[in-house]
């Protein structure tokens, strides 16, 4: 039992001071970030042209939270101290779950990308010939792509061990409610409230639904 004991203690101690050699969660976390940001930017050119979109003010507010919440988030890696990490720490085992939960998520934001194909915009637009999806993982969530990042950012939260991260996910969760708002609001004008009332009304926002509601109507 004792050995056992200090099994654990050990590999939570190596969750919070391995070196990079020996690539801690906490440390390996960030570069799957990079990974995604880097690989999401050359993917912006694969995009059709903007038919149309809001006017600035309607988006200043969500891309405020998300900055605010993006920072918070990653606070540590950008050299600010909001005091020290929370007193326990996760088996080196649970970390690596944690990072393969963030993956999965980045995995989900990336099959939306692609499932949406030239019409994807990282700012709320529409594009020429848009039309609603309704299909792959946009018939579980109406924002898969934002699902999926706050699926990545929770994970992170959790793995920096401070209450400032988990902070960030929660404001990255309003921002992309608020955007969501934003762009569903914008979408219902440009398109036609009979091309997304009934889509809205069958499928969640940003949660899973387990048991989606019926088809009520074909739409084009």
């Amino acid at each position: 039992m004792q050995i056992a004991t200090l099994d654990v203690a050990k590999s939570a101690e190596c969750y919070n001071e391995c070196s990079f050699d020996e690539m801690a969660p906490r440390e390996t976390i960030p570069w799957f970030w990079f990974g995604w940001v880097f690989s999401w930017l050359v993917a912006a050119f694969w995009s059709d042209r903007t038919a149309a979109r809001p006017r600035f003010g309607a988006e200043a507010p969500y891309r405020v939270v998300l900055l605010f919440g993006a920072s918070m988030l990653f606070a540590r890696q950008l050299g600010a101290h909001f005091g020290e990490p929370l007193s326990f720490a996760f088996p080196t085992v649970f970390g690596w779950g944690l990072v393969a939960v963030a993956c999965l998520g980045f995995a989900f934001a990336w099959w939306a990308r692609v499932h949406l194909g030239r019409l994807w915009s990282g700012h709320v637009t529409k594009k020429a010939g848009h039309r609603v999806i309704q299909t792959g993982p946009y018939a579980l969530v109406r924002h898969p792509i934002y699902t999926g990042v706050l699926v990545a950012a929770f994970a992170t939260s959790l793995l920096e061990q401070n209450l400032v991260a988990v902070g960030g996910a929660v404001l990255m969760t309003l921002g992309f409610f608020l955007k969501a708002r934003v762009e569903e609001a914008f979408l219902r004008s440009e398109l036609g409230a009979s091309a997304y009332d009934d889509y809205r009304s069958r499928v969640p926002m940003l949660m899973f639904r387990f048991t989606p509601r019926p088809r009520s109507s074909t739409l084009p």
